[in-house]
C-alpha cells in the first residue's frame, strides 16, 4: 500500500493548477495523472438551490484516443459508447454523429483527506471480453492501492440505455464514498443543457433530448451544477465531503453528481449503473429503469448474442489473421458499429474528436462524420470481410443522402447530410462509381447515379480542389487515379444500360488521363532522384518547375518537387499503373528513403513530406497557432503500412509482415487501430508514456485503418489486392488482371 501525502504535502501543489485549468480539461498530453485533490473551503452563494455561476467554464470534448467502442448490434438501441483511461467518454444518442455525454466516471473519497478521480488517480486495464462482441471491461487499481473498481460495458439490445457493472472493492478494509460524475453534452454541445435530480436520478435536458442516470442500489445526494463553479467535482475537492444540493435550470455546461450505496467495507460490493436517453429526461429515467428492471448479465448475455450471430454471418477468418484473432475480429466489429441505427448506411471515419477538433468548434461532428473516401473504404473492407449487405447499404447512402444534384459529393457531411466542411475532393466524387461496379449494382437506377458523377469528373477533373489528405490540391497522382477509375467502371455501366455514347466519352477521357497522369505528376528533374518519381500535387501540371507550395499546418514554403507522398500507389491498387513501371519504382524508393522508418512493431510511414498533422514534439496535441506557425509533426500512418502491403503483392513480393506490422501496432488491451503511431522523433521514449510504433493520441479506432487490415488480410490469402477492379487493370495491362 502506498502511503498518501498529508494535507500539507505534495497535494496543495497540484490543487492551484487544478483552481485556475479545470480538471476536466487536461488531456494525457497535458499533464501526466496528478495526485488527487485538496483545497481550502469556498463559499457560494445560491437562490432557493439553483446552482450559481451559469453557464459555467467552456466544454470540451474529452481525448479522442479510445480504448473501448461499443452498441448492441440492434436498431433498436441508438446508443454508442466510448472509454478512454478507465471511465465512460463520449456517448452518441440518437445517432452516431451525436455525441450527448461528455464522460461518466466514479470519484471515491474517505471524507477527510483525499477525493480521487478514476480517470487520474487509478492506473487502467480495458480488456475486450472474448466472445462476447464489442464488450469491454476496465479494471482502476487505485495509486495508493487504496481501492480498485471493476466496470463492464454493455448497451441494452432493446432500450436506449448505456449499462454498466461496476464492482468496487476496498483493499485497506475501511469505508470509503463513491460518487458518479457525469457530464451530459446533449445534442453535440456540452453548453446548453439543463439539470436537476429526483429522488434518486440525475436528469438533465436540452431542446428535445433527454437523459437520467439512475442506479441499483439507488443514487442518492443529487446535485447539479455548473462546470467550475458549482458542480460536484468542485465540490468535493473542497474538503472531500458532498455539501451542495443544486438544480441547474439555466442553459449552460452542467456537470452532475449522486452518491452510490457503495463503501467497500463488507468486501466487493456491486451496482448496476445505467444512463437512460429519450425526448424528454423523463423519458430517459424511464427507458434506464426499465433496463435495471432486468439483471444485468441477462441484458449483457443478450448484447452479446447479437454480435455472435452477426460474425457467425461473415466469412471464415482470413488465413493470414490466424495469430490475429482478436484484432480480426475486433476491425470487423469496429466496422458494423460505426453504422448509423436511424440512417443507415451513414459509417463514420471514428467514433473520436482527437487533437484541437476536441477543444475548438466542439459543436462540429468533426471525425464523427461521413466522408464519401471513408465510405468507400469502409466499404470494401466489409466485401473483404463479408458483409456485403452492409457495403450495399452504404452506397445507398452516397446516392441518397450525399449526391448532389450536379453529381459532386461534398467534403463530408452529417447524417442527414448537412456539409460540414466545404471543399470539393473528386475522389470522393469517383469512389461512389468504383463501389457501384464493385457491387454489381449496374441496373438502371444506379446508371443514373453514375452518369451524374461521371458527368462532374468529366467536366471538372482531372484537377481537385483538395486530395485525399484535404490540405492541398490541384494536380495529384492518388486523385486522377480515382478518377480514372470511376471513369472506366462507368463506361462498363453506361454499356449495360445502352448508353454506348456516353461510354465511350468515359472511356476516352480515362484513356487520355492514363497517358497524362505521369506528365502531370511525376518529376523528371526533381532534387530528390536522378529518375521520374511521383510528386504528392502538382499546382499546374507541370511537375518540372520550381513551383512553391505552403505546406499546410503552419509549415515552410517548399518547392513542389521536395514533397512526396505514398499515395501514389493508388495508380497500381486501381490497375491504373503496373507496379513495375519506372516512375512507380523510383517513387518507392524516393519514399522508403525520405517517410519510411522502423519500429518494433515493423515499418510504418509518414504521410507527406513536411507533414505537421500530429501532436508536438513534447506530445501535446494538434491543434492551429494564432500566428500560423509550425509547432506540430506528422507521425506514421498504419494504414498505409496496409497500402504497401498490397503493393507488395501486385509487385509479386510478400506482404504477411505488412499485416503482422499493423496488428502488433494495435492497442494491447483491446485490439483497436490508430489512425498515427509514434515516430523517432521527441517524445519518444518517454518513460513508456510514448512507445515507438504504437499509437498516438489520434484518432481511435479509426474505421479506415481497420478496413484496411481487413482487406489486407484478405488480399493476402488471394496473393493479390481484392479491390482491384478488374476491368481497369485489363484495360492498362496492369500485372493485377486475372483473366
Amino acid at each position: 500500500m502506498v502511503v498518501r501525502s498529508s494535507p500539507a504535502s505534495v497535494r496543495l501543489g497540484v490543487v492551484a493548477l487544478a483552481v485556475l485549468l479545470p480538471a476536466a480539461a487536461l488531456t494525457p498530453a497535458e499533464a501526466a495523472p496528478p495526485p488527487s485533490s485538496r483545497a481550502a473551503p469556498g463559499v457560494l452563494t445560491s437562490r432557493d438551490g439553483i446552482a450559481p455561476g451559469a453557464p459555467g467554464g467552456a466544454a470540451r470534448w474529452t481525448n479522442g484516443a479510445k480504448v473501448g467502442f461499443g452498441t448492441s448490434h440492434t436498431t433498436d438501441s441508438k446508443v454508442w459508447y466510448t472509454v478512454s483511461r478507465g471511465k465512460a467518454t463520449e456517448m452518441f444518442y440518437p445517432r452516431i454523429d451525436t455525441p450527448s455525454v461528455r464522460d461518466s466516471l466514479l470519484v471515491v473519497s474517505d471524507g477527510s483527506t483525499f477525493t480521487d478521480r478514476e480517470d487520474r488517480d487509478t492506473r487502467h486495464r480495458t480488456r475486450v471480453q472474448r466472445g462476447r462482441g464489442l464488450t469491454f471491461q476496465v479494471v482502476n487499481t487505485a495509486r495508493s492501492g487504496d481501492y480498485r473498481i471493476t466496470k463492464t460495458f454493455v448497451t441494452d439490445p432493446a432500450r436506449d440505455t448505456l449499462l454498466v457493472d461496476v464492482t468496487f472493492r476496498s483493499l485497506t478494509g475501511e469505508p470509503y464514498d463513491v460518487y458518479v460524475l457525469h457530464d451530459p453534452a446533449l445534442g453535440n454541445d456540452g453548453s446548453d443543457d439543463t439539470a436537476r435530480g429526483s429522488e434518486s436520478a440525475m436528469l438533465s435536458s436540452q431542446a428535445d433530448m433527454g437523459s437520467a442516470v439512475v442506479a441499483d442500489p439507488a443514487l442518492t445526494d443529487v446535485s447539479s451544477g455548473y462546470f467550475g463553479v458549482s458542480d460536484g467535482w468542485t465540490d468535493l475537492k473542497r474538503d472531500h465531503r458532498l455539501d451542495w444540493s443544486y438544480t441547474a435550470p439555466e442553459q449552460g455546461n452542467v456537470v452532475q453528481v449522486a452518491r452510490t450505496a457503495l463503501t467497500g467495507l463488507r468486501g466487493a460490493q456491486r451496482m448496476s449503473l445505467a444512463v437512460g436517453f429519450g425526448p424528454t429526461a423523463g423519458a430517459g429515467e424511464s427507458t434506464a429503469r426499465e433496463t435495471l428492471a432486468s439483471a444485468f448479465g441477462e441484458v449483457a448475455d443478450s448484447y452479446a448474442a447479437g454480435w455472435r450471430r452477426y460474425l457467425r454471418h461473415l466469412k471464415p477468418m482470413a488465413g493470414s489473421a490466424r495469430d490475429w484473432r482478436r484484432q480480426y475480429r475486433v476491425s470487423q466489429l469496429v466496422l458494423a458499429a460505426s453504422e448509423d441505427k436511424t440512417v443507415r448506411g451513414g459509417f463514420v471515419a471514428a467514433p473520436a474528436r482527437p487533437w484541437a477538433w476536441a477543444f475548438e468548434l466542439r459543436d462540429l461532428p468533426v471525425y464523427h462524420a461521413v466522408w464519401s473516401r471513408d465510405q468507400y473504404q469502409i466499404a470494401t473492407g466489409l466485401l473483404a470481410s463479408g458483409d456485403r449487405a452492409a457495403a450495399s447499404r452504404a452506397l445507398s447512402f452516397l446516392w441518397r443522402v450525399q449526391q448532389q444534384p450536379d453529381g459532386s459529393f461534398p467534403q463530408n457531411s452529417r447524417l442527414d447530410g448537412e456539409p460540414i466542411f466545404g471543399e470539393l475532393q473528386m475522389d470522393e466524387v469517383a469512389f461512389p462509381i468504383v463501389l457501384a461496379w464493385q457491387l454489381g449494382r449496374t441496373g438502371p437506377a444506379d446508371w443514373r447515379r453514375v452518369r451524374r458523377s461521371a458527368d462532374f469528373l468529366l467536366r471538372e477533373g482531372p484537377e481537385s480542389p483538395q486530395e485525399r489528405w484535404e490540405n492541398l490540391g490541384n494536380y495529384s497522382p492518388a486523385t486522377i487515379a480515382a478518377e480514372i477509375t470511376g471513369l472506366v467502371c462507368a463506361a462498363r455501366i453506361a454499356k449495360l444500360n445502352g448508353a454506348d455514347q456516353d461510354a465511350r466519352r468515359y472511356l476516352s477521357t480515362a484513356d487520355r488521363w492514363q497517358q497524362r497522369v505521369e506528365g502531370w505528376t511525376a518529376t523528371t528533374n526533381g532534387p530528390l532522384a536522378d529518375d521520374p518519381y511521383y510528386l504528392r500535387v502538382t499546382t499546374d501540371g507541370h511537375p518540372d518547375t520550381g513551383t512553391q507550395i505552403q505546406v499546410p499546418d503552419g509549415g515552410p514554403l517548399v518547392d513542389q518537387r521536395r514533397i512526396v507522398d505514398p499515395s501514389f500507389l493508388e495508380l497500381v491498387r486501381l490497375g491504373v499503373k503496373r507496379a513495375d513501371d519506372p516512375a512507380i519504382r523510383s517513387s518507392v524508393r524516393v519514399v522508403d528513403r525520405l517517410l519510411r522508418f522502423s519500429t518494433p512493431n515493423g515499418p510504418f510511414w509518414h504521410r507527406s513530406s513536411f507533414d505537421g498533422y500530429g501532436e508536438t514534439r513534447a506530445g501535446r496535441r494538434w491543434e492551429p497557432t494564432d500566428d500560423g506557425s509550425r509547432t506540430t509533426l506528422g507521425r506514421g500512418w498504419p494504414l498505409l503500412t496496409g497500402e504497401r502491403g498490397e503493393y507488395n503483392l501486385a509487385a509479386g513480393l510478400d506482404a504477411q509482415g505488412n499485416l503482422d506490422t499493423m496488428a502488433r501496432a494495435a492497442n494491447g488491451g483491446t485490439g483497436f487501430m490508430s489512425e498515427q503511431v509514434w515516430d523517432h522523433r521527441p517524445p519518444t521514449p518517454d518513460k513508456g508514456r510514448f512507445k515507438l510504433g504504437e499509437g498516438t493520441l489520434s484518432a481511435r479506432p479509426l474505421t479506415w485503418t481497420h478496413a484496411q487490415f481487413l482487406r489486407l488480410a484478405r488480399s493476402v490469402d488471394a496473393g493479390h489486392p481484392v479491390e482491384t477492379p478488374q476491368i481497369v487493370a485489363c484495360r492498362y495491362d496492369s500485372e493485377l488482371c486475372r483473366r
